[in-house]
């Protein structure tokens, strides 16, 4: 096991002492040095979507509310089970990858790192997208010609807008959706 090193330009000059560049230099360095480690145990892509604003990790900003109101109702967000069947794409993280950060971008979510882990014998997959607005998650079973995806978004994100894309990256001849709305407020 390796100790945690901060990189010479990164290292803490100063106890107590605020330095905004030093600081960010670090976590941007941290989050490479995670990335790295989830990269050895399958597939992380990355890429953030252009959708990604630079985050301002010293900064304080206002709180803001990000519930959704429709139909009367205001909740946290949409939550979308979709079922393949008849699907095919289904054992190629790679292609798996491209076609959910695409489903991810039509919904207008911003995407913040993926992972897949490709199973054997049978060549499954699993995966997900870790969205600033959620996320949205894929099981694959090749030998079925069956996947199951979860779309959970929050915010001014729909996720219907995903489905075409989907259908069109895994051409299933039967979809079934649940829809339910997470974080009702009653």
């Amino acid at each position: 096991m390796h100790a945690l090193r901060w990189p010479k330009r990164a290292r803490p000059s100063g106890v107590g002492k605020p330095d905004r560049k030093r600081d960010q230099q670090a976590v941007c360095w941290l989050q490479g040095y995670a990335m790295n480690a989830l990269a050895q145990l399958g597939m992380v892509s990355d890429f953030p979507s252009e959708n990604q604003d630079l985050i301002d990790f010293l900064e304080v900003e206002e709180t803001k509310d990000y519930f959704v109101e429709k139909d009367g109702m205001k909740f946290a967000g949409m939550h979308l089970l979709v079922d393949l069947w008849g699907a095919t794409n289904l054992g190629d993280p790679a292609f798996i990858d491209v076609a959910m950060r695409e489903a991810a971008i039509t919904a207008g979510a911003t995407i913040l790192h993926s992972h897949f882990h490709h199973f054997s014998p049978n060549g499954g997959v699993s995966g997900v997208v870790v969205l600033a607005e959620s996320h949205i998650s894929i099981h694959t079973w090749p030998e079925r010609d069956f996947c199951a995806i979860d779309l959970f978004m929050c915010g001014c994100c729909d996720p219907r807008d995903s489905i075409p894309v989907l259908e069109a990256a895994f051409k299933p001849r039967r979809v079934d959706i649940k829809e339910e709305r997470r974080g009702r407020v009653y």
